[in-house]
């Protein structure tokens, strides 16, 4: 029995046919499947989370097993590790991954990393390992050591033969880790290494083809998508051969993947969920010539509508629309000559539907918050992690209408030749497993959308963490006052290190603007520092440092505190603003108490911060004015409208997900009707 058949153990008819490589059949699930996988992981899993915890019977007999053979490995020399390695690999590939095995294979990879690494796997990343090599989310806090403990699976996997992806979100970490964890994987004779921006075909190619990839998201999917358009929807391994028997050279060469078969994906849940609500579109770039006279006629326009009278404002869900009297004042305006005429909207409905894109450009896309601009360049901002995502461009129009907004080169709008969501791309792999240090809040989607149980791995020392009182300030100026307040009394005060989390870049350098007047010397991370993005982190929790970062979720980088700095307290966190998921604020405050240091951390907030006036207007201005006639909000009342304001924002934010996914399945089923495919 092959390697693949062995650990996978699909039906035949979950395995994806007529495709140039192994990869799993995809497909909507029926009303019924989708009921009782609601239910399943929504209530079952939840309530049975407990007896398949880390203290559950048969993972502490998998961790016996391994320090079972410790003391064997640790007495042979390293000729004798690769020897027990190849013995491995045959009884992995006949017994796939069972307990016996694996145990073994994981005292034998410790030990291997003891000597060329310099560390030791702890117990909870034997657990962790265990877990993702079983196909499971698992949740690891940070600074628990998620990168090494994906070398236990990886190389598992890569000695019985297995093709393994592990995936994360850029570049930097993907090289970083390749380069970091290599000598393990060589220590073994496995190939290791990453896919970065600027590979070519045939260099991403002999990547792929080794045992262990290390690649972004972004740069996995779209080599998939460049696969399946070169190849088309219909290329099984058997009608390439044939054409390159006929042809001379098959379209197979063109292939770069060489099968989706198990991928281990590192902050799982900024991947499957956050950036899951737009789908990956494979484009090619158009002229851009002769379009900026109507951007600019449309802008034009625009500008001269009412709010609630010419359109509908709705912020909550980021959407506007004209209204009947708004299409009757665009007549008007142009009967008037009271904005430039244009000949190129070829009637009221390219007129409506380029005014409707240049009011979203105006007032639901910020500059500095959105998206920053970058050598004359709009680039868009990831709200979850507060990066810049130099490939990505908004679809129909839109992009070159915030470039014409900005007075910037209008782009060549874009042909999409291929698109895929990533929920629909990861549900392809044959086995997938994830790690994050949040995914409890949306384990319930997980399970539903990838079909992944999420499992918390306990702590390998317990937290030192102190949490302040939130504080909710009626107005952005009494906010960042007490902010500066705040920083003042640790860092210059207390000479400990302050990481401040801002939700957008405006917010980054406002706060930077007030350090700066009151002469506290800091280091600001944003979009548009993004390459210094790794020595900043390091360096973070250095005596009386101030770094002042958007959204940490994700940075990859652990915070190592300097000598002398756990005496003072630790590193301390202040939320400036709640994100819309409470998993990104988790994540900001899990930068502070790593590995059972010391830390501290608190949220100071607005009552206008944008997610409360977004999401939950009418009450937080009720608040501000009891809090403006008492001197101060409740805990109850900022937990309260904290709690309303992001549950509504996750609720639409999950019913955008699930709307892009029924939107991608749809014109699937029409593209491949037509002969098309993806």
């Amino acid at each position: 029995m092959s390697t693949t058949a062995t650990l996978l153990q699909l039906a035949p008819r979950d395995l994806a046919t007529g495709r140039p490589y192994a990869e799993r059949d995809e497909h909507a699930p029926p009303w019924h499947d989708k009921l009782a996988s609601g239910l399943w992981h929504g209530l079952v899993v939840p309530l049975t989370a407990p007896l398949r915890g880390a203290g559950a019977p048969d993972t502490r007999r998998f961790v016996a097993r391994v320090e079972s053979h410790a003391a064997e490995f640790s007495a042979m020399d390293d000729d004798a590790l690769r020897a027990q390695a190849r013995l491995l690999r045959v009884e992995l590939r006949r017994l796939g991954f069972s307990a016996a095995p694996v145990a073994r294979c994981f005292a034998l990879l410790r030990e291997a990393a003891t000597r060329v690494l310099g560390k030791r796997h702890y117990e909870t990343q034997l657990i962790a390992g265990w877990w993702l090599l079983r196909g499971t989310l698992v949740e690891m806090a940070t600074g628990e050591g998620k990168t090494f403990a994906a070398t236990l699976p990886a190389c598992t996997a890569a000695l019985a033969g297995t093709p393994v992806h592990v995936i994360t979100v850029n570049d930097y970490l993907a090289a970083r880790d390749a380069e970091t964890m290599g000598p393990l994987y060589r220590f073994f004779g496995l190939r290791c290494a990453a896919i970065v921006h600027d590979l070519t075909r045939a260099q991403r190619r002999a990547v792929y083809a080794g045992d262990v990839a290390y690649a972004s998201n972004k740069e996995l999917a779209f080599d998939y998508l460049r696969d399946r358009s070169a190849l088309g929807d219909r290329a099984s391994p058997l009608h390439l051969a044939v054409e390159g028997l006929r042809e001379g050279r098959a379209r197979g060469e063109q292939v770069v993947l060489r099968g989706l078969t198990f991928a281990i994906v590192d902050e799982a849940d900024s991947v499957f969920i956050d950036e899951a609500r737009t789908p990956l579109i494979l484009s090619t770039m158009l002229g851009g010539e002769g379009r900026r006279e109507p951007c600019d006629a449309a802008l034009a326009m625009a500008r001269e509508l009412e709010s609630g009278r010419d359109f509908d404002l709705d912020l909550g869900h980021r959407r506007v629309k004209l209204t009947d009297a708004g299409r009757d004042r665009l007549d008007a305006l142009e009967e008037e000559g009271a904005v430039p005429a244009t000949p190129h909207f070829s009637g009221p409905r390219e007129r409506d539907e380029n005014v409707q894109r240049a009011l979203s450009a105006l007032l639901l896309y910020n500059l500095d918050e959105h998206y920053v601009l970058i050598d004359g360049k709009v680039q868009i901002v990831d709200s979850s992690t507060g990066r810049v995502m130099p490939d990505r461009a908004w679809e129909r129009g839109l992009h070159q209408m915030i470039e014409a907004k900005e007075g910037v080169a209008l782009t060549g709008q874009r042909e999409t030749l291929a698109r895929i969501t990533y929920q629909r791309l990861f549900r392809r792999y044959l086995r997938l497993a994830g790690m994050t240090g949040t995914a409890t809040e949306v384990a319930a989607e997980i399970g539903r959308t990838y079909g992944l149980a999420v499992r918390r791995v306990p702590l390998h020392k317990p937290s030192q963490r102190r949490m302040g009182a939130a504080r909710c300030l009626r107005t952005q100026a009494e906010k960042w006052k007490a902010v500066v307040d705040a920083v003042f009394q640790v860092a210059i005060e207390q000479r400990r290190p302050v990481l401040i989390g801002t939700r957008t870049v405006r917010a980054s350098e406002e706060i930077s603007r007030l350090l700066t007047e009151r002469a506290m010397a800091h280091v600001v991370l944003n979009a548009k520092q993004d390459r210094e993005e790794a020595e900043i982190v390091s360096r973070a929790g250095e005596a009386g440092r101030i770094t002042v970062a958007t959204n940490m979720a994700g940075r990859g980088t652990d915070i190592e505190l300097a000598p002398g700095v756990a005496e003072r307290g630790g590193l301390h966190v202040i939320l400036t603003e709640y994100n819309e998921s409470r998993r990104i604020d988790r994540q900001l405050f899990g930068r502070s108490a790593r590995q059972g240091d010391p830390g501290s951390g608190e949220a100071i907030v607005a009552f206008d911060d944008e997610l409360f006036t977004s999401q939950m207007p009418g009450l937080a201005s009720w608040l501000a004015r009891r809090a403006g006639m008492r001197g101060g909000a409740s805990a109850m009342e900022i937990a309260l409208l904290r709690w309303l304001a992001q549950g509504r924002a996750e609720l639409r934010n999950r019913d955008a997900r699930e709307g892009t996914l029924k939107h991608d399945r749809r014109l699937a089923q029409v593209l491949a009707f037509s002969g098309r495919g993806e």
